[in-house]
This record gives C-alpha cells, structure tokens and sequence, in this order.
C-alpha cells in the first residue's frame, strides 16, 4: 500500500478490481442521482471499502458472480470513506438499511429488493458471499 501526504493509501488496485469487472464508478452525488433517476430494470451498487473484508470476501465474491449465467443489467459502485458525498447520496435510495460497507443492495425499477451489508461479509468466504449474489440475480434477474 502506498501512502502520499495526506491523502492516505493508494486505493487505486481496488477500484480497478471493480472496473475491469465492468462495474461503473459513480464517485458524485449528481452520478448518483442519474443512474436513480427513472431507473428501470435491474441493478447491483456495490459498496466499496478499504477494509480486509471487502478485498478477501467482497470484491472476490462479486468477480464470481459476475461468471454467472444471470446478472444486474447494470453494476455500479461507490467507494465508502473515499467518495464520501457519493456514498452519502447512494444511502439515502436505501436508508431503510443502516449504513454498511462493504455492502451490495440490489435493485429493479429503482425499488431496493435485496441487501447484502457487512455482516454477510465478513468472515464469510468469496464462494459464500458469490453464492448469496447468485441467488439474488436468480430471483430478480431474467
């Protein structure tokens, strides 16, 4: 991990794991609100996060759902504690759900139908968290 002068660790490799997975960064409140606004049919957001859980279980899960016959038409991401005002926006489409990261809430029609928060992460494996995606896109994915 690399360190610059106030501007904490290098978070780079763990947006890219997202994108090269296709998952589009949304990193300002207005982003936030575009892919909200009249959004229809199915969506993942991604909640991101420097923490162990989110690069040993979260991130690894999604890669392997994303292998996955059925998927979101559409992944996006905010990363938590580094796109603050972003993340801020995203929570308030879901603040019937307390704030977790990582976390995955999954979406059709803009209604928020699943969450995954961080309970369901940590100290899970990949397959296990992947496992719980799968049987999200199975259930509302076509």
């Amino acid at each position: 991990m690399q360190f610059g002068y106030g501007i904490g660790p290098d978070t780079s490799w763990m947006r890219k794991e997202l994108t090269d997975l296709g998952v589009m960064e949304l990193t300002t409140p207005d982003e936030v609100d575009s892919v909200f606004t009249g959004s229809k049919g199915s969506m993942l957001l991604v909640i991101n996060s420097v923490c162990g859980c989110a690069a040993g279980n979260a991130r690894p899960g999604l890669k392997l759902a994303m292998g996955h016959t059925k998927k979101p038409e559409r992944v996006y991401t905010v990363f938590a504690g580094q796109d603050k005002d972003a993340t801020a926006r995203a929570r308030e489409y879901f603040s019937d759900f307390p704030p977790s990261s990582p976390a995955f809430a999954f979406f059709v029609d803009g209604e928020i139908k699943a969450m995954i928060p961080r309970h369901r992460i940590e100290g899970r494996t990949a397959q296990e968290v992947s496992d719980d995606l799968v049987m999200i896109f199975d259930t509302f994915c076509g």
